[in-house]
C-alpha cells in the first residue's frame, strides 16, 4: 500500500483544514468592532456573510463543471496563499482608510472564500485520493479539524481582545493570515495522488448514481444547516437570551459546540462504523436539541441543549461524504464539488432562516403577548422562536436518509 508515500500529503491536508479555520470563525468575532469602529451596519456586516457563501458556492459549482481543467498541484499550493493575501487586504485597508473599511472587509472576504471554496472542494478528495485502510476515518480525521481550529480561533480572539483592546483587531487578523502560509511549503513537498477530474461517474447504471448523488447532497445540505444555524446564532442566543456576557457567550456556546464538534468527530476517526446509523440518530437528536433550546425556561438546560447539538451535527457534514464514498466510490472531484455545493448551500440558508424568523417573530403581535405572559422580551421570544423553527431542517433531513435508506437498501441497525 501506498500510504507512507503520501503521508506528507495527508499531513498537510490536515494542517491546511486546521490553519483556514480562521477564515470561518474569526469574522463574526469581530463584526461588533467593526460596527463600533466604522459604524457599519449589521445588515451591511450580514451581506459580508452571504458574499461569503455565495463565493464558495460559486467555486463550488466551477469546480463541478470545470475540475479537469485544474492542475491540482498548482491549485493546493496557491489556496493557502490566496488566504493570506485575503486576510491581509481584510486587516490593512480598513486600518489605513478607515473610510473605505467596508470595501476592505468586502475585497478580503472575496478572496479568502474563494481560498475556503477551494479548500472544501479539494481537500476532501484528496484525503480520499489516498491509499487508506480506514478512509471514512481518514475523512472524519479531517473534519474533526475544522472544530478545533474553530475553537482555538474562538479562544485566542477571546484572549487577545480582552487583553490588548478591540482597537488592536488588525494584529489578531493577521496572525491569522500568516498560519496557512506553511501549506504553501508542505503541499510544494508533497506528491498528489492520481485523482478522478471527469465529470464521468464510472461504470454502472448512472441514472441510479446521480440519484444517488442528488439524495446525498440533499442530506449534506440539511445537515450543514442544521449545523451552522447553531453555530452561527449560539452566542447571540446564549447572551441575548440569558443575559450573559458576550466573552463568556463565546466560551460556553461556541468554543463548548466546536468541543463537542472536534471529540465526536475525532471519536469516530478512531472507532466509528455504521455511518448512516451516526446519521440518523444526529438528525433525530438535533430535532430534540434545537426543540428543547427553544421552549426550556431554565438557562442551564437550555444552553446544554444548544452545545450538546455539538455532537448531533458533528458528522452530518462529513458523514454524508463518508455515505457517498460507501455507496458510490470513485464519483471524482466532480462529486465532491456538488457535495460541497450542497452544503454551502444549506451554511448559508439556515442561519439566514434563522434571522429571519428572529426578525418576523420580533416584531409580531403574538412575540407581545408572550412576551408578557412569559416575563421575557421581545427579542427574547423571537430567539426562542427561531431555535424551534430551525428543527425544520434536521426534520426534512431525517425523511431525506429515510429515502437513501430505502433506495440503498440500507439496515438501521440498533448498535
Amino acid at each position: 500500500m501506498n500510504n507512507q508515500k503520501y503521508y506528507k500529503t495527508k499531513q498537510a491536508c490536515y494542517y491546511t483544514y486546521l490553519a483556514m479555520s480562521s477564515v470561518f470563525s474569526l469574522p463574526p468575532i469581530l463584526f461588533v468592532t467593526f460596527k463600533e469602529m466604522y459604524n457599519i451596519s449589521y445588515t451591511l456586516l450580514g451581506t459580508l456573510v452571504l458574499v461569503n457563501f455565495i463565493t464558495q458556492l460559486t467555486i463550488d459549482l466551477i469546480f463541478s463543471f470545470f475540475a479537469k481543467y485544474f492542475n491540482i498541484k498548482k491549485t493546493v499550493c496557491f489556496m493557502p496563499l490566496l488566504t493570506c493575501i485575503g486576510l491581509l487586504i481584510y486587516a490593512i485597508i480598513p486600518n489605513l482608510f478607515p473610510s473605505y473599511a467596508y470595501w476592505g472587509l468586502l475585497i478580503g472576504t472575496i478572496i479568502f472564500s474563494t481560498a475556503s471554496g477551494l479548500c472544501e472542494v479539494l481537500l476532501s478528495p484528496l484525503v480520499a485520493a489516498i491509499p487508506s485502510e480506514n478512509p471514512d476515518r481518514d475523512m472524519s480525521k479531517l473534519h474533526s479539524l475544522y472544530a478545533y481550529g474553530v475553537l482555538s480561533v474562538v479562544i485566542i480572539s477571546t484572549i487577545f481582545l480582552k487583553l490588548f483592546g478591540t482597537h488592536n483587531w488588525v494584529y489578531l487578523t493577521v496572525f491569522f493570515a500568516f498560519l496557512p502560509l506553511v501549506s504553501v511549503f508542505l503541499f510544494c513537498a508533497s506528491p498528489i495522488p492520481p485523482m478522478n477530474l471527469s465529470q464521468n461517474s464510472g461504470k454502472g447504471n448512472k441514472s441510479k448514481k446521480n440519484y444517488g448523488l442528488l439524495l446525498c447532497i440533499l442530506c449534506i445540505f440539511f445537515g450543514s444547516a442544521t449545523e451552522n444555524s447553531m453555530t452561527n446564532w449560539i452566542s447571540s442566543y446564549i447572551e441575548k437570551s440569558f443575559g450573559i456576557d458576550k466573552a463568556l457567550g463565546d466560551i460556553i456556546g461556541m468554543a463548548g459546540f466546536a468541543v463537542l464538534l472536534g471529540l465526536t468527530r475525532t471519536y469516530y476517526a478512531k472507532y466509528g462504523k455504521k455511518i448512516f446509523n451516526i446519521l440518523f440518530y444526529g438528525m433525530v437528536g438535533s430535532v430534540l436539541c434545537y426543540l428543547v433550546a427553544g421552549l426550556s425556561s431554565v438557562p442551564f438546560i437550555s444552553i446544554t441543549a444548544c452545545v450538546l447539538t455539538g455532537i448531533c451535527t458533528s458528522m452530518l457534514w462529513p458523514g454524508s461524504l463518508i455515505l457517498m464514498e460507501e455507496n458510490f466510490p470513485a464519483l471524482g472531484v466532480t462529486a465532491y464539488a456538488l457535495m460541497a455545493s450542497g452544503g454551502d448551500l444549506g451554511a448559508s440558508v439556515g442561519p439566514q432562516l434563522l434571522g429571519a424568523a428572529v426578525d418576523f417573530v420580533s416584531q409580531s403581535d403574538l412575540a407581545v403577548k408572550l412576551s408578557n405572559t412569559f416575563s421575557l422580551t421581545v427579542e427574547q421570544v423571537g430567539m426562542r422562536a427561531g431555535m424551534i423553527v430551525s428543527i425544520i431542517f434536521p426534520i426534512i433531513g431525517t425523511f431525506v436518509l429515510l429515502i437513501i435508506k430505502k433506495s440503498f437498501k440500507i439496515k438501521l441497525s440498533k448498535s
